[in-house]
């Protein structure tokens, strides 16, 4: 009986624990379907991609965070590039679109309004917008350069080491290159008496003095496109009318300019604004009277001089102004006799604009003119831009040039000893539906 029961105990556990066996292999079967997405007949994985999926992954991790570094690199937009003090950074480095700023706009008036909305003339601008960005990147250069030259004009400066200070300025805020790009004619820096085209001599030791006035004219270009502007500094107060009167005048000669203008208008205009102010000097009134025979002028590529004067005051020429010309807008106001004569040693020089082939016998002078030729071509230079290229007694070869009439001399214009003459000028365009003051800035 013992042994029976005994026998019968095992069989029922050995039962027991083959359900036990059979309920865990079917528990197995089921995690291995859920795992496969329910599907009884997928296999698992083996071993080996077990081992490469978290590889797999840290890659991808990798990757996804590469992406996200060079999404949070192009948020951060880098900060447009600002002016140094003193300025040095290339003005082209400054705006990188290529736009350069746009100059004061003054609309037309009377018969020309039409022009404002005519889409065709909105087309002519649209075709001329490439030159219209030459002549304005100047112009921003010039803007620079000048408020600079500004904070550091003071008394006891030597004029010859004020005009390379501005003029090696001029050359890295343009990027000098050639006749492509540079200075358009010599620093004017003519005091008091003198009224224009004075600029030191290599050795000249004029000192600038606490009553000076003194007229900084100094020009840009791009292309040949010239942006011609001026404007006077004068220490004393009591020269403050005097350079009002010449602002004012100035700003009325912009303002009357225009297409279809006559020019003798607009220099009667100028006149009796500049003649409607008096300054006091020393005790002293002075009526400003305008320079008869100084006048604005037409600008043409790499001709400053083009043909068209505008004069400062009444009876001039009855000649119109035309579209798509440009001007230098340019008073004088004098205390003086209100003329100039030429007087004192030359410094400015050009050559002729149509001067054609001239037979040359000198040797130095043939050389000289190949150097003139490839450095300045039409554009004005003076003795200081020879010696500064390497230039040596070049005196007479210069004297030859200019007595056969390929090379013109430009002497100091002045009026009486003791007199004050101020300037202000700006470079003005007419396009097809506005008038632009190219060399407009905050300071005037």
């Amino acid at each position: 009986m013992a042994d029976s029961a005994e026998l019968c105990n095992r069989d029922e556990n050995l039962n027991k624990a083959t359900s036990v066996e059979s309920d865990v292999a079917l528990l197995k079967e089921l995690k291995v379907t859920d795992n496969n997405g329910g599907d009884p007949g997928a296999q698992s994985s083996p071993p080996e991609d077990e081992e490469d999926g978290p590889v797999e992954d840290g890659a991808a991790v990798s990757t996804a965070a590469k992406k996200k570094k060079k999404k949070s690199k192009a948020k951060k937009k880098k900060d447009p590039l600002q002016q140094t003090d003193p300025p040095s950074i290339p003005v082209d480095e400054l705006f990188p679109s290529g736009d350069f700023p746009e100059g004061e706009i003054q609309q037309y008036m009377d018969d020309n309004l039409w022009r404002t909305t005519s889409e065709e003339k909105r087309e002519l601008e649209r075709l001329q917008k490439p030159m219209y960005n030459s002549v304005r990147r100047a112009a921003e250069v010039h803007r620079q350069v000048r408020k600079y030259m500004r904070s550091i004009v003071k008394p006891g400066m030597l004029m010859i080491e004020l005009c390379k200070t501005l003029e090696n300025m001029v050359r890295k805020l343009i990027k000098e290159n050639g006749l492509q790009a540079g200075i358009a004619f010599p620093t004017g820096c003519s005091l008091n008496w003198v009224a224009a085209h004075w600029t030191p001599n290599s050795g000249d030791k004029t000192v600038l003095q606490y009553d000076d006035v003194m007229k900084l004219d100094f020009g840009t270009h791009i292309d040949g496109r010239i942006v011609d502007c001026a404007f006077t500094v004068a220490f004393n107060p009591m020269f403050d009318p005097l350079l009002q009167a010449t602002k004012d005048a100035t700003n009325t000669g912009i303002k009357e300019a225009g297409i279809d203008a006559r020019l003798c208008d607009v220099g009667a205009a100028i006149q009796e604004v500049m003649e409607s102010y008096e300054v006091e000097i020393n005790g002293k009134v002075f009526q400003v009277k305008s320079v008869r025979n100084l006048n604005g002028h037409s600008i043409g590529p790499y001709q400053i001089h083009a043909g068209k004067s505008v004069p400062i005051v009444k009876g001039g020429e009855q000649t119109k102004m035309e579209e798509g010309e440009f001007y230098a807008i340019e008073t004088f106001g004098s205390t003086g006799k209100g003329f100039v004569r030429e007087d004192l040693e030359c410094s400015h020089y050009m050559k002729n604009f149509d001067v054609g082939h001239v037979p040359l016998r000198v040797a130095k002078a043939k050389q000289l003119l190949g150097t003139i030729n490839n450095n300045f071509g039409t554009l004005a230079f003076c003795r200081r831009y020879l010696d500064r290229i390497g230039e040596t007694k070049y005196l007479m070869a210069l004297k030859n040039l200019c007595d056969v009439g390929i090379i013109q001399p430009y002497p100091p214009l002045c009026d009486v000893r003791g007199s004050y003459v101020s300037q202000f000028e700006h470079t003005i365009l007419l396009r097809p539906t506005c008038k632009e003051v190219i060399s407009r800035g905050d300071d005037y």
